[in-house]
């Protein structure tokens, strides 16, 4: 499970954070291909449709709106899935160096 309960109550929902700067937004969770060079950042959620806002690195890097669902049924390369970092801790978007690349 990408989402936890956990996680679900600390995200923020969609839209709520639109007057914040990006540089001060808070990333409250990372996603990532363990078999391809991509990575979801969480920063907003919709519980009920299960659509996340994230900024995405990966052939293009973009912020935009991704389905739960759908990644979690993407497979790489290899047939892995899509992971959470288990490690990843609420961080400002601004702070996050893999970002800046």
């Amino acid at each position: 499970m990408l989402i936890t309960k956990e996680l679900e109550k600390i995200i923020p929902a969609m839209y709520s954070s639109e007057d914040t700067k990006l540089e001060n937004k808070t990333v409250y969770a990372k996603f990532f291909t363990p078999d391809a060079n991509w990575t979801w950042w969480v920063l907003e959620y919709d519980k009920e449709d299960r659509i996340m806002f994230c900024y995405v690195q990966g052939m293009n890097d973009e912020l935009g709106n991704v389905s739960l669902d759908e990644l979690e049924s993407v497979r790489g390369p290899l047939g892995l899935k899509i992971e959470r970092d288990l490690y990843f801790t609420p961080t400002r978007y601004g702070d996050i160096e893999e970002l800046r690349c």
